[in-house]
């Protein structure tokens, strides 16, 4: 019998001591929540988000959080070790979730299990991939191309399990486009123009699939969660305290 999944929390801090928001945010693959560190410098600076909870965690497999071969690094682990860290929060107010990359993949399937617990989505360079991307050998070759990139940087990565199955049982699932464009929870897809990794040409399709729930902004930026990210988050948090 195995022990309860949870993930490490990394930071957790309300610069007014009472929170009036709990904004929970979920790194990328290959990374872990340092991934947030330059935002959190930022936002937790300014006056008008001073009731923002932020969160942050370390999904199964990296940083802090348990690694081990007996995981799968699935979507049912780390959806359910997230719900269990989340559940220790004692969370009392309005949650938003925010995602980066392969986080916007676990917050959106986690939203669509769990109705009503998450009153906002925010999605920092999410992969829109559909059946046909899937499908698509040139997409393969694109699949091929960012596992080698990754590996010039860190050449055990490429036998790491947590990042081949974050991949294989995440990334490339064929129903990521369906949760996401039937999800019934506001979101906004925030994204950078020169980002070769999200295939942005779906986001007005997207956009077309789900027009009641989903919003898009773009920015300037790449896939990482860079200045023009965050200001833009910032304008989403500040809209959603001041509604």
């Amino acid at each position: 019998m195995r022990h309860k999944l949870e993930l490490e929390k990394t930071h957790d801090a309300v610069a007014s001591g009472e929170a009036k928001l709990t904004v929970i945010m979920i790194h990328g693959i290959a990374s872990d929540s340092v991934t947030y560190s330059e935002a959190l410098k930022y936002l937790e600076k300014l006056p008008s988000l001073r009731d923002v909870r932020f969160v942050t965690f370390d999904l199964l497999g990296s940083g802090k959080s348990i690694k081990n071969d007996r995981l799968e690094y699935d979507y049912n682990e780390q959806l359910e070790a997230l719900n269990n860290s989340i559940n220790q929060l004692e969370i009392k107010t309005p949650l938003v979730l925010v995602g980066h990359s392969l986080g916007t993949f676990i917050v959106t399937r986690y939203a669509s299990k769990h109705k009503g617990k998450v009153d906002k989505l925010i999605l920092i360079s999410p992969p829109i991939y559909t059946v046909e991307d899937l499908d698509n050998p040139a997409f393969a070759a694109g699949m091929k191309m960012f596992r080698d990139a990754v590996g010039l940087k860190n050449k055990k990565i490429l036998e790491d399990k947590a990042f081949n199955n974050s991949i294989d049982k995440i990334v490339l699932n064929r129903n990521n486009y369906k949760t996401l464009a039937e999800l019934k929870v506001p979101t906004t897809l925030i994204y950078g123009i020169r980002d070769q990794i999200i295939a942005s040409y779906n986001i007005p399709r997207i956009l077309k699939d789900n027009p009641d729930y989903l919003t898009a902004i773009h920015t300037p930026g790449r896939h990482g969660v860079s200045e023009d990210k965050y200001h833009k988050l910032e304008k989403v948090l500040e809209d959603m305290l001041n509604a």
